[in-house]
């Protein structure tokens, strides 16, 4: 089972949440939390998968909570949940280790989905603002020569990972393009990572955005 936390401060957003994801036949909702330091200590507490976290918050935020997270509880995969429009604080929460955000509109399945996705270590971006946040919000903030040092080291093959990975793509997707085994794609990724310095899949694609990669072919 994937052991999930949701944290947000509308007790009433919890409760849809919680009952959507509980539809998966392979989820379990074990921990609730109304603020981010809630949200921490319950992720000390318990062996959570995923935890789901609204970015703004009373108190500790999302973003606050999930840097706390990733080095407290740092096997557990924090999703970032946003209204549209939030760019900024997503990038902030993405540059902070989250693994990846969804918009609170996000359907019941695409929900269920991206928490089973999450769980695998697979990306989860809203594709609905994956590239207004990383082409305007990243790209303006981009220190591109410093990107372009850290990709130095990457291989050709890594480098076509690395560039379809900042398109928001998953192994599957990525494997078919380059016409390469799942595990290949896995195994590219884990190098890119410690390459990089990139602390998950999620940053990588940051980078990918932040040295230019995506306007090669």
């Amino acid at each position: 089972m994937i052991r999930v936390l949701v944290a947000d401060d509308e007790a009433l957003m919890r409760a849809g949440i919680r009952l959507i994801l509980e539809n998966g036949e392979d989820i379990e909702v074990v921990a609730e939390a109304g603020d981010g330091r809630e949200a921490v200590e319950a992720c000390r507490a318990q062996d959570i998968d995923v935890a789901l976290l609204d970015i703004q918050m009373p108190g500790t935020d999302g973003i606050e909570a999930a840097v706390d997270i990733a080095r407290l509880a740092p096997r557990t995969c924090v999703v970032m949940l946003t209204a549209f429009g939030e760019e900024a604080g997503v990038t902030r929460a993405l540059r902070a280790g989250a693994s990846g955000f969804l918009l609170k509109d996000t359907g019941p399945a695409d929900l269920i989905r991206a928490v089973q996705l999450a769980a695998r270590g697979e990306p989860v971006l809203a594709p609905r603002i994956t590239r207004q946040l990383l082409d305007r919000q990243v790209r303006s903030g981009r220190d591109t020569e410093a990107a372009l040092r850290r990709t130095d080291e990457l291989t050709p093959a890594e480098r076509d990972v690395l560039r379809l990975l900042g398109t928001g793509l998953s192994n599957a997707e990525i494997a078919g393009q380059l016409y390469l085994s799942a595990g290949t794609v896995k195994a590219h990724i884990s190098r890119i990572l410690t390459r990089t310095g990139c602390a998950n899949r999620v940053q990588a694609a940051v980078l990918a955005h932040d040295a230019g990669l995506l306007g090669e072919r």
